[in-house]
């Protein structure tokens, strides 16, 4: 070998070949995270109350670890990461024919289709936050005994398409509208046949009114491990230990932004700007009113893959999902000021 020119050896392919190899490995080699990292990353999130952390990497943990009264079998709040979970519901409905993305909410809400501006309202704008609707955090108040007719009755805040409105409205609205799809069953039912059950999650809190109506915007509790569950499904686009619960087409769906908010897809927040945007705290953006808040060439981390997606609740819940790495980082803690993106750089090795 050590006869052979370099010149020879490209002209037999040999060259190539070793030069992809080395290139591959270097790659594996960055791209592998470390639990060392990992530990760095969990002091700092021990620092700003966090209680639990776990990292997965090529369906296998690399990285666990609980503090300040957090333990593998305590279950957490995700708050709005039960978005997500209703969002993969919605992707199992459409592959059942229940409705399309695209179709009019007022062909199911008829009570719409008289009004010239909500008459125009998609699901698709329903599950992105972009049909206008006013945000409604009151909706979470126990106090009200039927949230989905208070929901539909909601006025509108801006022209349907036009601007990105967090709050719990859209899926509150989305709710009724799978409720009059189901024909007489109920929507967690629905969800949890479609859904829960199959991810092996059980016993979650709905957060029900007085008619039965479940507040799909917030409310699960779930380990760090069972939050995992839903990452792996995203992981494999839509399959679970071996059971296709969603097609792949329908996953990679949920992930394409809107004009008014590039960063949010169908109930996932998204990285893709990562390259040229601007890195931003979501949830001191979501504290804003909703026509002060600029969503365009935003940000979750810079330094993180653009095809990284999350599921977000308050108090930085975190469920963190890179593709290209194969894996899934959770944080979940109390309410104390922390950084995404600091808290990614740690794990991804960036910072040391």
């Amino acid at each position: 070998m050590q006869n052979i020119s370099v010149p020879r050896l490209a002209e037999r392919g040999v060259y190539r070949l070793l030069l992809a190899i080395a290139l591959i490995t270097s790659t594996s080699a960055f791209a592998e995270i470390r639990s060392a990292d990992c530990a760095r990353a969990a002091k700092y999130s021990e620092s700003k109350r966090g209680v639990s952390m776990l990292v997965m990497q090529n369906g296998r943990t690399i990285f666990e670890h609980y503090a300040n009264g957090g333990s593998a079998d305590g279950r957490w709040p995700i708050f709005s990461g039960t978005k997500s979970f209703w969002g993969i519901a919605a992707l199992a409905a459409v592959h059942d024919g229940l409705f399309k993305l695209d179709d009019p909410v007022s062909d199911t809400i008829t009570e719409w289709k008289s009004d010239p501006r909500k008459s125009q309202i998609t699901i698709r704008q329903l599950l992105n936050q972009t049909d206008g609707v006013e945000g409604a955090s009151r909706l979470q108040r126990p106090s009200i005994r039927d949230r989905n007719t208070m929901a539909i009755r909601l006025p509108l805040a801006a022209e349907p398409g036009s601007a990105f409105i967090y709050g719990p409205s859209h899926l509150q609205i989305f709710s009724e509208l799978l409720r009059r799809k189901l024909n007489g069953r109920t929507t967690t039912a629905y969800i949890e046949g479609r859904v829960l059950n199959r991810l092996g999650l059980g016993r979650l809190n709905y957060k029900k009114d007085a008619h039965g109506n479940p507040l799909p915007a917030t409310g699960f509790e779930l380990t760090a491990r069972e939050w995992a569950r839903l990452g792996e499904l995203v992981l494999r686009r839509g399959n679970y230990h071996g059971r296709q619960i969603v097609p792949a087409d329908s996953v990679r769906e949920a992930f394409s932004g809107s004009p008014a908010n590039p960063s949010y897809g169908l109930t996932f927040w998204l990285n893709q700007e990562a390259q040229s945007g601007r890195e931003a705290d979501m949830e001191r953006m979501l504290d804003l009113p909703w026509e002060s808040a600029r969503w365009t060439d935003v940000c979750i981390c810079k330094d993180a893959p653009a095809d990284m997606v999350v599921a977000l609740g308050s108090g930085y819940q975190r469920l963190f999902v890179i593709p290209s790495l194969k894996a899934i980082i959770v944080r979940q803690g109390s309410n104390a000021r922390f950084s995404d993106a600091d808290f990614l750089r740690l794990v991804l090795g960036h910072i040391r």
